[in-house]
C-alpha cells in the first residue's frame, strides 16, 4: 500500500527531495522555511490515500482537491499556495517551484523501484492528482505575488519620478519668485546677481518642461554626458541663490572661498540641483537668526562640499532614514521628502558620496564628497 510506503520512508523521501533541490538551486533555505512544501505535501498525500481506503473515499477531495483542475478549496491547495508565496520571498523562480514538486514523484518512483515495491494504478492516480493540484496552486499564487511586487515597484518608481519632477519645478519656481520679488522691491538692475538667479531658474523650468516632453514623446529619459567644470563657478551660482533665501529666515549665509583650479566631473545640472537642495534644506530647518555655511575644499584626491546649519541637532536614528524617497524626518512636512534622495542619486552618479553628521544641540552638516580634478590651463 502506497500510504504505508510513504509513512515508513517519509524522512528518506524528504532528504532525497532536499538533495535534488540543492543540486539544482543556488538558494539556501532552512527546513522550517520549506515545511509547507515537500514535508507537508507528503503528509497530505498519505492522508488522502488513507481516506480513499475507507468507506467515504470522495471525502479525500477535501484534502487533495478535485481532479482535472477544478477550483475547489482543499488542504493541498491552501498549503501549496502559501508555499508558492514563501518561495517567491526566498528568491526562487517559478521553474524551481515546479521542479520542487516534481522531485516528490521522482523520489517516490526511484525508492519504490529500489525496494521493488509495486503500487496500484489508482494509488498513482491519487499521487498525481495531489501533485497536479499542488503545482497549480503554488504556481498561481507565486505568479500573482510576483506580479503584485512588479506592479508595486513600478508604481513606486513612477511616483518617485513624478515627485522628483515636481520637487525640482517647485524649487526653480521658488527661486525665480524670490529673485523677482527682490528685483521689484529693491528696484535692482536685472543684469546683476539677482537677474542671474532669475535667468537660471527660468532656464531650469524650461529645461524641465522640455525634458518631460522628450520623455513622453520618446519614452526614454534624457541622458546628459559627464563634463569637467569649475567647482568655484558652481558654488558661486548656488551662493547667489542662497543669498535670496537667507532673508526669509533672517539668517546669515556664509560662503567659504573656493580654489579656482578645483574641477568636478559629472552632470553639472544634476550636481547644481543636488547641492542647492542641501542649501535649501539648511535654510528650511535652521533656527531663525542663525547661520548657514557653504564650504568647499579639497583633501588628497577628493573635493568636499559642506553645508552646515543650526537646526539644533538631528533626531537619533534619522540619518539612516533621511535619504530614502518620501522620507521626512524633520518637523516641517511642507515638501515631498525627495530632496535628499535626489541629491544622493546625483552625487552617486558622479562617483561621489553624500553623507550627514550630527552636531548634538547645535545642528548638522551634509557633506558631498566627489573625485578631485584640476581645471585645464
Amino acid at each position: 500500500m502506497m500510504h504505508s510506503f510513504l509513512q515508513n520512508h517519509r524522512l528518506d523521501l524528504i532528504e532525497r527531495c532536499r538533495v535534488k533541490t540543492s543540486l539544482r538551486s543556488t538558494h539556501s533555505a532552512t527546513a522550517q522555511q520549506l515545511e509547507n512544501g515537500i514535508p507537508l505535501l507528503l503528509d497530505q498525500i498519505i492522508k488522502t490515500l488513507l481516506i480513499e481506503q475507507g468507506s467515504r473515499p470522495l471525502d479525500s477531495r477535501q484534502v487533495s482537491g478535485a481532479p482535472g483542475g477544478s477550483k475547489t478549496m482543499s488542504e493541498v491547495g491552501t498549503s501549496a499556495a502559501q508555499h508558492g508565496s514563501e518561495l517567491l520571498a526566498l528568491g526562487y523562480s517559478v521553474k524551481e517551484v515546479v521542479h520542487g514538486y516534481g522531485d516528490i514523484c521522482q523520489a517516490v518512483t526511484d525508492l519504490a523501484y529500489e525496494r521493488r515495491i509495486p503500487f496500484e494504478t489508482d494509488e498513482f492516480r491519487t499521487l498525481n492528482r495531489c501533485l497536479d493540484n499542488a503545482i497549480a496552486e503554488a504556481v498561481t499564487e507565486f505568479s500573482y505575488r510576483r506580479d503584485t511586487v512588479i506592479e508595486a515597484t513600478y508604481l513606486e518608481e513612477t511616483n518617485k519620478h513624478v515627485g522628483i519632477f515636481i520637487h525640482e519645478m517647485r524649487n526653480a519656481l521658488q527661486l525665480a519668485s524670490f529673485a523677482f520679488d527682490a528685483a521689484k522691491s529693491g528696484k535692482l538692475d536685472l543684469s546683476g546677481a539677482t537677474g542671474a538667479v532669475l535667468e537660471r531658474s527660468l532656464g531650469r523650468l524650461e529645461h524641465l518642461v522640455e525634458q518631460a516632453v522628450t520623455e513622453i514623446r520618446d519614452g526614454a529619459e534624457e541622458s546628459l554626458p559627464s563634463k569637467l567644470f569649475s567647482a568655484a563657478k558652481l558654488v558661486a551660482e548656488i551662493a547667489e541663490a542662497g543669498a535670496l533665501l537667507a532673508p526669509t529666515r533672517q539668517c546669515k549665509f556664509t560662503v567659504v572661498g573656493v580654489d579656482g583650479m578645483l574641477a568636478i566631473s559629472g552632470n553639472r545640472n544634476d550636481l547644481y540641483v543636488a547641492v542647492s537642495n542641501l542649501v535649501q534644506n539648511a535654510f528650511k530647518f535652521t533656527h531663525p537668526c542663525t547661520e548657514v555655511t557653504l564650504a568647499t575644499y579639497a583633501v588628497d584626491d577628493r573635493i568636499f562640499i559642506d553645508v552646515k546649519d543650526h537646526c539644533g541637532g538631528l533626531v537619533p536614528g534619522s540619518i539612516e532614514r533621511m535619504f530614502r524617497p518620501f522620507e521626512q524626518t524633520g518637523s516641517d512636512k511642507s515638501g515631498l521628502g525627495l530632496g535628499l534622495s535626489i541629491s544622493q542619486d546625483a552625487v552617486v552618479a558622479a562617483g561621489g558620496v553624500l553623507s550627514a553628521s550630527n552636531i548634538p544641540g547645535q545642528g548638522c552638516v551634509f557633506t558631498v564628497s566627489l573625485p578631485r580634478y584640476k581645471m585645464p590651463n
